[in-house]
């Protein structure tokens, strides 16, 4: 049934309408309205989840008081008494909170129109008001995206919402794989003409269908592909009106928006885009985004809200080598390995156990010998000794005996006991829990991420199981009729082949902004390696990609010398490479090989970042001059990349004119050096003639 179009919001005001700017308000969506994190939401809300060990609704309400927001609502729909105990136990009602009011509303809503209907029959809401989604995580400065906002009001009334975007590139880890949100947008006016979602697996169409209208009645339309819509939106009243007059109306963008857009000429109502381009902002909306959000504040992308910024009272994350985020009261055995994680109080890693890319929770005991990748452990977790969890989300109170085997995607919930050699296999999900009612009761419209919903097998089982690879059929539980449901067994953690693109597009970009951060702060070389290894073994990066990312750094850095200080390309090509050629050199493996494939792939590599630059072919000779004489790249390497045919292709060949000189002088000396070989070769051989005489 198609949605009703929107009726004029109602002619109701409030007098604090006119003063809304003396007083910013904001409504959290806690409810999350489907099932993607079953079956941990089994038995807790969403925005009680632990990311980087502290709940997700902590960076929420972080968020909003940033942005200076005094009254918060926070509504609820499953679990709102844990919600409720949670908020009036922290910090946010205590008498140093920045809020004036925070209220927990419980609501039998189904969906996010029915919870905005509810909302708009409470009367709370008296002017401009942000609405987010209890997953958020955001270190946005909102006073601009603001004050465009509130400008506009004044200029039309009909300009009812503003939405903020994040832009990022179209493969980036935090964006949904299953559905990808296009925005068509009047970049003068900043607002929203069209918006469809392209890509559902379920044979959605890969292309945009647009009103030719739009193309005449407007100079300059952006189609934007590549924002990450995390669902902050600063409000008018008038939209809960359009909310109430429109029952159809289910979802934020599905429903809501493409009603208002659908009906702007009969009504006239306008939605707004803010574009932010060099912060940080994402919703935990999936499995998926769980993992690369979790990625994304151990690396500090969302800084200043990282694990050591310690927003819950009590804890105390400092920040050290290997990129670890250690609690006070941690144990350590001597030969523990820790990189790139975040280990929390009174937990126990015992000699030889290596964990890489993970979080541990409080109060955890890690046996001897074990390896856990890529993982997340929440609290009072007891996993014995010679055990390996790989990409996998283990909760509460779970105990996994000696010798098993925790796979890519497994997910394991709330107190599941796993004895001695047991294997959970890829993408399946373990439970105590028997309430299977709600895994297919609710769904979300909005933002559908075919990765993550429901992508993995389910096991029910008893508080005590046993699993091994030859028995994962026969894992329900002894004293239910419950069968194994058979549905894809993709880790929840992964979508589908383009991941490896978009990830390696990821870390160029990641790696290269960091390297160049390095080059520009003058950090040592050192410094700069180890922080790119971490990435790279974080993200299975390659050789190749990360001699790129180098390249790119070194050549960005080398244009912002020769531009900004007035150097010498010379110079500034000397300075680069003469302090951070050790980079280079731990890139490139092949100089006790007679094919100098990776020397080759390093000038390649330099060769097309001077595409398309003034000097490309003069910074093309110097790089290759320099590397040289720094003994960073041999001879060998330079001629075997001037004789490679992809040196020789098309735009490439351009850039390769003043070196084909320093080629030719480098054969020229090579030939010298063989016949003078030779002639000593001869030499050599008529004085043995003369001694046999």
């Amino acid at each position: 049934m198609p949605p009703k179009p929107p009726k004029p919001a109602k002619t109701k005001q409030k007098p604090q309408e006119d003063k809304r700017e003396e007083s910013l308000q904001a409504v959290v969506l806690a409810d999350s309205f489907e099932t993607r994190f079953t079956p941990f939401t089994l038995e807790r809300p969403r925005c009680l989840l632990p990311l980087a060990n502290t709940p997700l609704i902590e960076y929420t309400l972080e968020f909003v008081a940033n942005a200076g927001v005094q009254d918060v609502y926070i509504y609820c729909g499953s679990y709102a008494e844990q919600v409720e105990e949670y908020v009036n136990a922290s910090r946010w009602t205590l008498k140093t909170s920045p809020f004036s009011t925070l209220r927990v509303l419980k609501t039998t809503a189904a969906s996010v129109g029915d919870a905005m209907r509810d909302l708009d029959r409470h009367d709370l809401v008296t002017g401009d008001f942000l609405l987010v989604s209890g997953d958020v995580i955001s270190n946005l400065n909102l006073e601009l995206a603001l004050a465009s906002h509130r400008a506009r009001r004044e200029k039309s009334k009909d300009a009812i919402m503003t939405m903020v975007l994040r832009e990022a590139g179209i493969g980036h880890r935090t964006k949904s794989k299953g559905s990808r949100p296009v925005f068509v947008i009047d970049p003068v006016e900043q607002r929203c003409l069209h918006y469809e979602e392209m890509g559902r697996r379920s044979g959605g169409s890969h292309y945009v269908t647009l009103d030719p209208e739009l193309l005449t009645s407007h100079g300059e339309i952006e189609v934007r592909e590549d924002l990450i819509d995390c669902h902050v939106d600063i409000c008018a009243m008038d939209v809960l009106a359009q909310w109430s007059d429109n029952f159809d109306f289910q979802s934020l963008r599905n429903s809501f928006l493409k009603g208002v857009l659908k009906d702007y000429e009969t009504y006239g109502k306008t939605i707004h885009t803010h574009v932010v381009t060099d912060q940080y902002a994402a919703r935990v909306k999936s499995l998926r985004a769980y993992d690369a959000v979790t990625k994304d504040v151990m690396g500090r992308w969302t800084y200043p809200i990282c694990p050591d910024s310690n927003l819950v009272p009590g804890q105390s994350y400092r920040f050290g080598r290997n990129k670890t985020f250690l609690e006070d009261g941690v144990t350590l055995g001597r030969t523990t390995i820790i990189k790139r994680s975040v280990i929390g109080r009174d937990s126990t890693l015992a000699d030889a156990s290596i964990i890489t890319g993970s979080t541990i929770g409080r109060r955890c005991r890690i046996g001897k010998g074990v390896t856990i990748e890529g993982a997340y452990v929440w609290d009072d977790v007891t996993i014995d000794e010679n055990t390996t969890i790989r990409q996998a989300i283990v909760a509460n109170g779970v105990s996994i005996q000696k010798d098993s085997t925790v796979e890519s995607g497994a997910l394991i919930s709330y107190g599941v006991q796993l004895k001695e050699n047991s294997t959970i296999s890829n993408g399946r999900r373990v439970t105590t829990s028997s309430q299977d009612k709600e895994l297919d009761a609710r769904s979300d419209e909005d933002d559908s991420d075919a990765s993550s919903a429901a992508s993995a097998q389910l096991i029910y089982k008893s508080p005590s199981a046993s699993s091994s690879t030859s028995s994962n059929s026969t894992l329900a539980s002894s004293g239910a009729d419950l069968e194994p449901r058979e549905l894809s067994r993709r880790s929840s953690f992964r979508s589908d082949p383009s991941d490896d693109v978009a990830e390696n597009r990821d870390f160029h970009i990641e790696a290269t902004a960091s390297i160049l951060d390095g080059l520009q702060k003058e950090d040592p070389a050192d410094t700069i390696m180890l922080e790119l290894n971490g990435y790279r073994m974080s993200t299975n990066a390659s050789q190749h990609e990360v001699r790129k990312a180098i390249v790119a750094a070194f050549v960005k850095r080398i244009s912002n010398l020769v531009e900004a200080d007035k150097v010498s390309l010379r110079e500034a090509v000397k300075r680069v490479f003469g302090k951070y050629s050790p980079l280079v050199e731990r890139t490139t493996f092949d100089r006790d090989a007679a094919e100098k494939s990776d020397q080759v792939d390093f000038l390649l590599l330099v060769q097309r970042e001077a595409l398309g630059r003034s000097n490309g072919d003069q910074m093309l000779l110097f790089v290759a001059n320099e590397v040289l004489d720094l003994d960073v790249l041999e001879e060998d390497g330079v001629l075997q990349w001037s004789d490679d045919g992809r040196s020789q292709e098309g735009e490439m060949a351009k850039v390769r004119g003043l070196t084909e000189q320093f080629v030719t002088v480098l054969k020229e000396a090579e030939d010298e050096e063989i016949e003078e070989e030779e002639e000593e070769d001869d030499d050599d051989d008529d004085g043995d003639e003369d001694d046999d005489d």
